[in-house]
């Protein structure tokens, strides 16, 4: 009794779809934790994300929270919370060492390109032309 004809290759194929998906998600696993470590001050990047949300959260306005989602809107479902919660970190960090009152269209404009990866400025780009922003004041940030 050995393994042959079509019932070997359904088994090579779920090995292989199996393998595939467990290196996959394994690879998430991986960048989420390396994310979670501690870096020299004792705080992870989680960490300072989430002090910087809670520390911005009461300059928020409704209608900012919506751009910020329009924005998002583009990244798949799955990853979208993610990203959100990144990109609202990096912009109180910037709202923070700027001292700002209020978020503003600047702030999330800018606090969006500097937590995006450049692969997705193109993306944004298209997102903000589809808006109708004028994205002429960003786009030292776009290259950087």
């Amino acid at each position: 009794m050995g393994l042959e004809g079509w019932f070997l290759w359904f088994i090579l194929f779920w090995v292989v779809v199996l393998v595939s998906l467990m290196g996959i998600g394994g690879f998430f696993m991986f960048r989420k934790f390396l994310k979670a470590l501690p870096k020299q001050d004792g705080k992870s990047d989680l960490d300072w994300q989430a002090i910087y949300l809670d520390k911005t959260i009461h300059l928020w306005g409704h209608e900012e929270k919506e751009l910020l989602s329009e924005l998002v809107s583009p990244v798949p479902e799955l990853f979208r919370q993610v990203a959100k919660e990144k990109i609202a970190g990096k912009i109180g960090e910037i709202a923070i060492e700027e001292h700002a009152t209020k978020i503003d269209l600047d702030l999330i404009i800018r606090g969006y390109i500097i937590a995006s990866p450049k692969r997705d400025h193109k993306f944004l780009r298209k997102k903000l032309k589809e808006m109708e922003i004028d994205t002429t004041h960003y786009d030292h940030l776009f290259e950087a």
